[in-house]
């Protein structure tokens, strides 16, 4: 199994960067796990207390569970990826049941800050994108599809957002094997990528 780590801040295109990928591969070979999927879970909290939590920083997730769900995959296990909703800020109940693919790829911002976790991925990529098109992207996203308001966005974005990324997620782009610029669609990484998988598979 290849195991393909993509990383970058958030709103920087890893969603889109996966999706080209996929794209011309093979049906059915690849499967795709999302960070987002593996947030702890806050069932004991109340809402406000879920509020206040900073889901920017490494230890709102939950990576032993990320890494042990990787490891049943390499041993050809299927496994159940939690549902995670961004408006309760909380874990739903529901599974996800996913089987083993010949390639899976992992993506999330906070994905390379995790040594064991890092060292799993055969490939290690950063997606790069220029802050205020990151801020832009996450604003819209938040608005339309997690019920966020623009101060309530612009707040986090101040207080946790933006300092995480510089404290821990920029960091990480030491450790990728590849740097995808993002501002714009970038046909010659994606395919070198692709070019990659599809010698594996």
């Amino acid at each position: 199994m290849l195991i393909i780590g993509i990383a970058g801040g958030t709103g920087c295109g890893k969603t889109t960067v996966v999706n080209q990928i996929l794209n011309e591969l093979p049906e059915g070979e690849v499967g795709v796990i999302s960070q987002d999927s593996y947030y702890k879970d806050t069932t004991h909290l109340t809402y406000e207390e879920r509020t206040n939590i900073n889901f920017d920083h490494p230890r709102s997730i939950d990576f032993d569970l990320l890494v042990n769900h990787l490891k049943e995959l390499k041993g050809n296990n299927p496994i159940h990826q939690p549902v995670y909703s961004f408006v309760k800020h909380n874990r739903t109940g529901d599974t996800i049941l996913t089987h083993p693919r010949k390639v899976m790829i992992v993506e999330g911002i906070l994905i390379l800050t995790n040594r064991e976790l890092r060292d799993m991925f055969d490939i290690k990529i950063f997606v790069h994108a220029d802050t205020d098109e990151r801020l832009i992207r996450r604003l819209k996203r938040d608005i339309k599809e997690r019920g966020r308001d623009l101060d309530e966005v612009l707040t986090r974005y101040q207080k946790t957002l933006k300092p995480m990324h510089e404290q821990f997620i920029e960091p990480m782009k030491e450790y990728a094997d590849i740097i995808i610029p993002n501002n714009k669609y970038n046909t010659v990484a994606v395919d070198m990528v692709r070019t990659i998988i599809n010698n594996k598979l």
